[in-house]
């Protein structure tokens, strides 16, 4: 600003100057002895053309100065607008985050006082440990063990084995595959007898595992933009096997479980190079476009919840993985 009012005063002070060269031009004609060839009118004219120009530009140099400090101010204006949107999104985002842990602590609050039911009336002891070592696990089914039910007077009745639970126990991932695909229109029912099916399975980790053969096998969206419905089911199947196994663990069924079925060391690593193998398909991933409802993020996460292998990735990485899962209905779960 000091340099543009500087410039305006030289040029205010433009002719002032030009007249003293009139006055000094005129002293020089009446002491030259020889006459000039070059007359003042043409030297005023020129310096006049100067004058006019440097002040045209000079104009126009203002005129861009105020626009640009025009647009300068709408760019700051813009900023601020945007800074206050983007504080109010993050305030947005805390309060939802806020919300789904407290709905997470009603879900943990409920499981829990669920557990603490007290034994319905007109079940005795003995009918209550036939019932639980109908559901021991795999050392029940190894022996020929049957399901024990109670009927409507009290009297006991022996269910064979249903087929999921014979695919858990010959560790048949494949098959297990192939079953509820075949019977997907009973996935609710499916969904609610795999935890139950799984304590079958020599090892129901190792068995899980297995299922998730595959899982990357192509992509979901074809060349031709069709989906591959065969490929989505697969995956939908993996998570609710990953799923189904957290849920048995979260029921406290652990500690009813043998050593060889248990989570060991051995399984996790399994697990890790699995999950390593996945992670670099996520790094891609449009979260925006997910709208929250990214099954493979999901599965990535069930899998490092599973087999409890979380503290072996960047928590950073995990966490930036949250948002392409929070409209899942499973998500509290994680």
């Amino acid at each position: 600003m000091d340099d543009t009012q500087s410039v305006a005063t030289l040029l205010d002070s433009t002719t002032s100057k030009i007249q003293q060269l009139q006055q000094a031009f005129a002293e020089l004609e009446r002491h030259s002895a020889i006459s000039l060839n070059l007359k003042w009118k043409e030297l005023e004219e020129h310096f006049h053309g100067l004058e006019k120009s440097l002040k045209k530009r000079f104009d126009e140099l203002e005129d861009q100065e105020k626009e640009y400090v025009t647009e300068l101010t709408e760019a700051q204006e813009m900023l601020e607008k945007q800074e206050a949107a983007v504080v109010a999104k993050e305030l947005a985002s805390l309060e939802r985050l806020q919300e789904k842990r407290d709905a997470a602590l009603s879900v943990l609050f409920y499981k829990h006082t669920s557990s603490l039911e007290p034994v319905p009336k007109g079940v005795n002891n003995s009918m209550t440990e036939s019932i639980l070592k109908g559901n021991s696990g795999v050392g029940a089914a190894k022996s020929g063990m049957e399901d024990v039910c109670t009927a409507e007077k009290g009297s006991v009745c022996i269910e064979p084995p249903s087929e999921l639970m014979k695919l858990c126990e010959e560790m048949d991932a494949q098959g297990l595959h192939k079953f509820i695909s075949d019977n997907h229109k009973n996935v609710i029912s499916i969904r609610e007898e795999i935890p139950v099916a799984l304590k079958r399975a020599a090892n129901p980790f190792i068995l899980v595992l297995d299922s998730l053969k595959g899982f990357y096998a192509g992509e979901i969206l074809s060349s031709d933009g069709k989906k591959d419905v065969s490929l989505l089911g697969l995956r939908r199947t993996c998570l609710m096997l990953m799923e189904s196994l957290e849920q048995l663990l979260a029921d406290g069924v652990p500690d009813s479980l043998f050593d060889i079925q248990r989570l060991t060391s051995d399984i996790k690593e399994k697990a890790k190079v699995i999950a390593k193998e996945w992670k670099p398909k996520l790094d891609q991933l449009d979260i925006e476009a997910t709208s929250g409802n990214s099954l493979e993020a999901h599965a990535f996460l069930q899998l490092l919840a599973t087999f409890d292998i979380v503290s072996q990735f960047d928590q950073d990485e995990i966490c930036k993985l949250i948002p392409a899962v929070t409209r899942r209905r499973q998500t509290v779960n994680l």
